[in-house]
């Protein structure tokens, strides 16, 4: 406990330095994949994508980001291991944040689309097996991180292809694309105003008190959906035909894809902020939690508001000061994207991130929407695809895990080495 009580305040004023650089991270690089196929498609400039995300991140992050949170990262670690040595733990999760902000940073820095949660939980097993004991980490749960690597962007990708033909053999393969739009149109209003519903209930607000059980939040959800629809419709009687030619139909399609795309966009940012934050600040909770108590190690710690504060602040700024990297290989590198595929990659990541919530996979936002994105250029066929940042983007979502443990084990025993150990 010596440790704690003589260098607590130094401790948690590098933590705190570390969470923010990892918010900052986790902003600009999971952030940016969340509005990349609204920017990429035209939908949204990046000065909206960046502001929607401001606004609907940083609500997510501090309204439903937890009044408790279970530090110890998806229950990677036994924190039981650690009672008489709790400055490991402080070692352990302020190396995490280090290593994965600085891994994050890398990525963006280079395009990459990654995954935080893989990054984060990369470098907590580095730091939990070299440093504590094999034993410490359970394998079992990092297997089913690893497998929703395939997992997850299969799913997604599956869903986008399907979704993008339907909009092509019903609506563009029309005879008439502007009354087919009219017919069809609210059908996809009702699939968006649900899972949007869902994607909240499930995924945002979990947090406040109000954890609905996913059965009770269907029934929810088909109910507000098809408010949202008979809105929709009632939105679509109001647009008039300006044109009878068939390129001018094309184009009214594409806008109200544009429409129904801001309201996914906004639906994903806010489950994002509310779910992604705790990469960033679960392991500072942690952190603050054992320097508060003295040294004292809990699997649970009060979330303080400063925290949440702290980690919506920096998801922000990593976003507007350098997310446009990753919005731009996810929007515009992998395959052309217009409103009505970008629509069908994103609500695909959606429906994926909501199938995945009702049976506890673990997926990443990321894989999703990237799985989408190659959906869609599937469907276009294979030359639609730039396979050499595919290969790119793959390579980088295996090296995650690895570079996240070989950087959080550097960075422990260097924190080891200057801080010590209890005696």
């Amino acid at each position: 406990m010596d440790v704690i009580a003589e260098h607590g305040n130094i401790l948690l004023i590098l933590a705190v330095a570390f969470g923010f650089f990892m918010a900052w991270g986790v902003g600009a690089n999971d952030v940016a994949n969340a509005m990349g196929t609204s920017v990429g498609s035209k939908a949204i400039t990046i000065k909206q994508a960046i502001l929607i995300a401001m606004v609907f991140e940083f609500a997510g992050a501090y309204l439903a980001g937890g009044e408790v949170t279970a530090t110890i990262r998806k229950g990677i670690i036994d924190p039981d291991l650690l009672g008489q040595t709790p400055e490991l733990l402080v070692y352990g999760m302020m190396a995490s944040l280090l290593a994965a902000a600085i891994w994050l940073l890398v990525a963006t820095a280079m395009g990459w689309p990654v995954s935080t949660t893989h990054t984060i939980v990369g470098a907590i097993v580095g730091f939990a097996s070299v440093g504590i004991s094999v034993d410490a980490v359970n394998w079992g749960k990092v297997g089913e991180i690893v497998s929703s690597w395939v997992v997850s962007p299969v799913m997604a990708g599956t869903l986008s292809f399907i979704l993008y033909m339907s909009v092509r053999r019903f609506i563009f393969a029309a005879e008439d694309p502007y009354v087919a739009a009219k017919r069809f149109v609210p059908g996809y209003i009702l699939l968006v105003g649900f899972v949007i519903s869902m994607v909240t209930m499930v995924k945002g607000l979990k947090h406040v008190g109000l954890d609905i059980p996913f059965k009770e939040a269907i029934l929810y959800s088909i109910g507000v959906s098809i408010i949202i629809m008979f809105i929709g419709i009632a939105a679509l009687t109001r647009i008039k035909r300006i044109t009878d030619s068939e390129q001018h139909s094309l184009v009214y399609v594409e806008k109200v894809f544009a429409v129904l795309m801001i309201f996914t966009a906004c639906a994903m940012a806010f489950a994002h902020g509310s779910n992604d934050v705790a990469n960033a600040i679960g392991p500072l909770a942690a952190i603050n939690g054992i320097i508060e108590s003295g040294g004292a190690v809990a699997q649970e710690s009060a979330m303080p508001v400063w925290i949440l504060l702290l980690g919506g602040s920096g998801i922000v700024a990593g976003l507007a000061l350098y997310g446009y990297k990753v919005i731009m290989t996810i929007g515009s590198k992998i395959t052309e994207l217009t409103p009505s595929s970008g629509f069908a990659a994103e609500l695909a990541a959606a429906t994926t991130v909501v199938i995945a919530s009702a049976y506890s996979l673990p997926v990443s936002t990321t894989h999703t929407l990237v799985g989408g994105v190659l959906g869609v250029g599937l469907a276009r066929g294979i030359s639609a695809l730039n396979l050499r940042v595919v290969g790119t983007i793959f390579v980088s979502w295996m090296v995650t895990l690895p570079a996240g443990a070989i950087l959080s084990i550097i960075f422990f025993y260097m924190f080891k080495a200057i801080f010590g150990v209890s005696a």
